[in-house]
């Protein structure tokens, strides 16, 4: 998928007031004292700067962004409340800057369907979360493919709903993962966005605790 487009529009939105999740993945994430969590698609670092609070001097957050101007925004966030447990990192979802195992904690909004390869993606979260580490995400879903003519269409990725895959597509990612414990904790009706019908939903699951079941 070319980024170009969402990435223009998207970075452009830095010093913008307006909302640019869907989901709502943080108010069902709840952080606990002294861990370690990453925020997908942190942005302006909201949702990272309020972890930051839940876990204390003790835990420490990661923002992740593909946008230069969007971390950017983040750290000046930061350093304005002066916030020392937070991190923003610039680089693809497909490939983390972060060690293996290092989260307790991973959360996204509306983000993961932007991946042109999720499951390398998915395989990424999981390959950062602790043993029993979990995630709660919030994202779209199609509810039927979307045509590959649009997959690199510039408006259609720029209106986020190019790379959605069907909800059954989703999970099976999970599973193939080798995540446990999947559970849909809420899910929209379907509606029009662009061309195509999606849904928003909001999933939780966990690394299990006792090693890895990824299927290959």
């Amino acid at each position: 998928m070319d980024f170009s487009a969402i990435n223009i529009r998207y970075g452009g939105l830095a010093d913008s007031d307006c909302c640019l999740s869907c989901g709502g993945a943080i108010n069902f994430a709840k952080p606990k004292a002294g861990e370690v969590c990453v925020d997908l698609g942190s942005g302006r670092g909201t949702d990272a700067l309020r972890m930051t609070e839940e876990v204390g001097e003790s835990g420490f957050v990661y923002g992740i962004d593909i946008s230069d101007n969007m971390i950017e925004k983040a750290r000046q966030n930061a350093s304005k409340f002066e916030i020392k447990n937070v991190r923003f990192l610039c680089c693809e979802l497909e490939k983390i800057d972060l060690a293996d195992g290092i989260a307790d904690l991973v959360i996204s909004n509306c983000t993961i369907n932007h991946a042109t390869d999720k499951e390398a993606v998915w395989g990424e979260i999981f390959r950062i979360l602790k043993k029993g580490g979990r995630f709660v995400v919030s994202d779209i879903y199609s509810t039927i493919p979307i045509e590959s003519e649009f997959r690199n269409d510039p408006v259609a990725v720029a209106e986020c709903w190019a790379g959605a895959v069907t909800r059954n597509e989703y999970l099976i990612t999970l599973v193939k993962n080798g995540f446990t414990g999947i559970e849909i904790i809420e899910e929209s009706k379907p509606y029009k966005k662009g061309k195509a019908e999606v849904a928003s939903l909001t999933v939780a699951g966990k690394k299990p605790a006792g090693g890895c079941c990824r299927q290959r």
